[in-house]
C-alpha cells in the first residue's frame, strides 16, 4: 500500500488542505496519509494561531491518518532547513512511499530540473556573481537559474509553493531517498492571499481568527507576548545575536541596534532589514532569540519521531513503524524525558502559552497526550 507523506504547517487547517489530501488519494489510490506538521512556531517567524494538538485533530478530521511534529528548530527556519528536517522525518518513518506537496505549476518534472540546477557547481558560481552585484538573495537565485535553464523554469522560484517543492526534492536527492515526489496543483487564493468562495488562504483565515470573526479557542500570536519577547531580546548582546542562525554579514549588529530602540517587533523587523534579505529571516532571528535558541541547538539530523495524533489507520502505520522506523517513535509525553531536543521543545511550548490570548500554564509538553481518533 502506498503511504503519502505531506509536510505542512496547517496554520490553520482549512478547505484547501483537505482538498490536497483528497487529490493525493486520487493520484495514489486509497493511500494512508502521514503528515509532518510544524509545532507551535512557524516559518514566517510567528506563533501558530492554534496549538499543535488542536491543529493535529483538525488534520485528522480532514483526512490525515498520522501527524508527526516538526520541531521548532526546523519549523521556524529557512525553506531549505524546513524541508531538510521534515523530509528526514518522513524518510525515518520507514513507511512513507511518496511525498505529496501543492504547487502553483503542478509539474513535478520541471521542479526536479530546478532542484538539480540548484545543486550544481555552475549554479553556485552564477549565484556568487549576482550576490557580488548586491542584489537581494531571492533575485540572485532566480537570475542564476535563469542563465542556466531559461526564464520559464527560473520563474518557478518566484512562487512560494513551487519554491518549497524544489527544496523538498533537493532534500530527497540529498538523502538518496526512494520516496517519490508528486505534486498537486494548488487551488483557491494564493499564498498570503485573501478571500475565496471555496479555498481562502491560511493568512485570511488567521486574520479572521485573531479579529474574532471566526471562533477559535484561545488563539495565539507573537503580538500577545510582544513585550516579553522584546524584554528577552534586549537582554541579549551582539555575541548572542551572532549565535542565531542566518545572522552573518552584519545582520546580528543591525538587529541588536534595532532592538534597543524599536518599540515593537514590527519596528525591529523594519529597522534591521537589509535589502538583501526577506522580512521572514529577521522575524525568525527575533523569534529564536526570544525562545533562547541558538544555531547550535539545531542538530545535524532529527532525533525522534514525535506523534501528535493518529486515526485508526494511523495506528496501523505506527505498528509498522515499530519495526521499520530509523528513529525512536514517541507516543507518550514521558517518552521524551531526557531527550535534549524535546526538552528545548518543552521550553518553546511554555513560551507559546504566554503568547495566547489568555496566557496558559507551562508544562503542557509533559502532560498532553497525542490526539487519537
Amino acid at each position: 500500500m502506498a503511504v503519502a507523506g505531506i509536510i505542512a504547517e496547517y496554520n490553520p487547517f482549512h478547505a484547501g488542505h483537505a482538498l490536497h489530501i483528497r487529490e493525493t488519494r486520487r493520484l495514489l489510490g486509497d493511500c494512508a496519509v502521514a503528515v509532518v506538521m510544524s509545532g507551535h512556531f512557524v516559518q514566517r517567524g510567528d506563533c501558530a494561531v492554534l496549538d499543535k494538538w488542536t491543529r493535529a485533530r483538525t488534520a485528522l478530521e480532514g483526512g490525515a491518518d498520522l501527524v508527526l511534529e516538526l520541531p521548532t528548530v526546523w519549523a521556524a527556519s529557512s525553506a531549505e532547513s524546513f524541508a531538510r528536517g521534515a523530509v528526514e522525518l518522513l524518510a525515518a518513518s520507514g513507511v512513507v512511499t511518496h511525498l505529496s506537496f501543492g504547487s502553483e505549476g503542478g509539474d513535478v518534472e520541471a521542479l526536479q530540473q530546478v532542484a538539480a540546477c540548484l545543486d550544481s557547481g555552475a549554479y553556485q558560481a552564477g549565484l556568487r556573481r549576482f550576490l557580488d552585484e548586491g542584489m537581494p538573495f531571492a533575485a540572485c537565485r532566480q537570475a542564476a537559474v535563469r542563465d542556466m535553464l531559461g526564464r520559464d523554469l527560473a520563474g518557478l522560484l518566484s512562487q512560494p509553493n513551487n519554491n518549497l517543492g524544489v527544496e523538498y526534492i533537493r532534500a530527497l536527492n540529498a538523502l538518496d531517498s526512494q520516496i517519490r515526489p508528486v505534486t498537486v496543483l494548488r487551488a483557491g487564493a494564493g499564498h498570503d492571499g485573501g478571500e475565496h468562495p471555496r479555498y481562502p488562504s491560511a493568512s485570511f483565515v488567521r486574520e479572521k481568527i485573531l479579529t474574532g470573526e471566526l471562533d477559535a479557542e484561545n488563539p495565539a500570536s507573537l503580538k500577545y507576548g510582544e513585550r516579553g519577547a522584546l524584554a528577552l531580546l534586549r537582554a541579549m548582546d551582539e555575541e548572542d545575536f551572532a549565535a542565531l542562525p542566518d545572522c552573518g554579514e552584519g545582520l546580528s549588529h543591525r538587529i541588536l541596534r534595532a532592538d534597543r530602540h524599536g518599540p515593537s517587533l514590527h519596528e525591529v523587523d523594519t529597522q534591521s532589514k537589509p535589502n538583501r534579505y526577506a522580512h521572514a529571516r529577521i522575524r525568525r532571528a527575533a523569534l529564536w532569540g526570544a525562545l533562547g535558541l541558538r544555531a547550535c541547538d539545531r542538530p545535524g539530523h532529527p532525533a525522534y519521531l514525535r506523534v501528535l495524533g493518529a486515526s485508526g489507520r494511523g495506528r496501523e502505520l505506527l505498528r509498522e513503524m515499530k519495526d521499520r522506523a530509523a528513529l525512536p517513535v514517541l507516543t507518550k509525553p514521558a517518552h521524551g524525558k531526557g531527550i535534549p531536543l524535546l526538552e528545548l521543545e518543552a521550553r518553546c511550548t511554555d513560551f507559546y502559552q504566554l503568547c495566547r490570548k489568555a496566557p496558559g500554564p507551562c508544562g503542557l509538553e509533559w502532560t498532553t497526550n497525542p490526539v487519537m481518533l
